[in-house]
């Protein structure tokens, strides 16, 4: 079967109940991996350390720590502090055991693209001295770099070895884009595959609340994701894939019950490839 050998991750996003809830929910519906967010390690109730534990011993690994936001192209009065909170995102990292930190594009208005590469530059140098990987994501609503294509044309330019692309369908599909944005790009370049649909695509103002509170499961809206597949078991993708859903009715409702839902939805898209 096509992505057999695909570690399979949830985005914590989507589960209700304590960070722990959310793992053990995680883990008993067969995810291998999840995205942890730093308001998990925050609300753990025994922390940092505490929170390791229960990763360990599940065992359950990380796709990505998340998420460091706005920090390419910062302006000058907030540049200084992006940098001390990326150190801190990527040490705490370090100590959950996480490979990868992820870093959406820029959605400040003020953003500095001249200094956009720059700063991934040094991102991707003090990461790599930490052994960490940094997943770069092309959002819908980023000011500057808002599509897979654009995002690939700067990492390619960078061309760090620990620099690479998150690939995910909302933000492509919702720009009604297409898989053509992934033409040409290397397999080992993409570091993570992030899945979800819609039914409908939203007015330009409602971009944001749709994408924040509205997503769907696959196979519930009309996302064209068999294509995505498609196109990544044709460069044998083997990397994580997974989804990345916010919804708040789902996310309100028991977290044991959505894991299971969730994983059932992404079983039977893959089971259709």
């Amino acid at each position: 079967m096509a992505f057999a050998r695909n570690p399979l991750f949830i985005n914590t996003i989507l589960l209700g109940g304590s960070p722990e809830q959310k793992l053990q929910a995680a883990c008993q519906a067969g995810f291998n991996q999840v995205e942890l967010w730093q308001q998990d390690v925050e609300a753990a109730r025994a922390g940092l350390h505490g929170l390791n534990n229960v990763l360990r011993d599940l065992p359950l690994a990380l796709t990505d720590y998340q998420v460091l936001l706005d920090f390419d192209g910062a302006p000058d009065a907030l540049r200084k502090d992006k940098y001390q909170e990326a150190e801190k995102m990527m040490q705490v990292a370090c100590l959950l055991g996480a490979s990868t930190l992820l870093v959406p594009a820029s959605t400040d208005s003020r953003c500095h693209a001249e200094r956009i590469e720059e700063d991934l530059r040094w991102l991707a140098d003090r990461a790599l001295q930490r052994g960490l990987n940094i997943a770069y994501e092309a959002m819908a609503w980023s000011c500057v770099i808002n599509n897979t294509a654009d995002a690939w044309q700067l990492i390619k330019k960078i061309d760090a070895p620990n620099l690479g692309l998150v690939v995910d369908a909302f933000h492509i599909f919702v720009r009604q884009r297409s898989v053509n944005d992934l033409a040409g790009i290397p397999v080992e370049k993409i570091f993570l595959v992030q899945l979800s649909d819609l039914a409908q695509l939203p007015a330009k103002e409602e971009l944001v609340e749709t994408a924040r509170h509205h997503r769907l499961l696959p196979g519930e809206g009309n996302f064209p994701l068999a294509t995505l597949l498609q196109h990544l078991h044709q460069i044998d993708y083997r990397g994580p894939l997974g989804l990345e859903v916010f919804n708040d009715d789902l996310h309100q409702a028991d977290p044991v019950k959505t894991a299971r839902r969730a994983m059932h939805a992404l079983s039977q898209l893959l089971a259709s490839q």
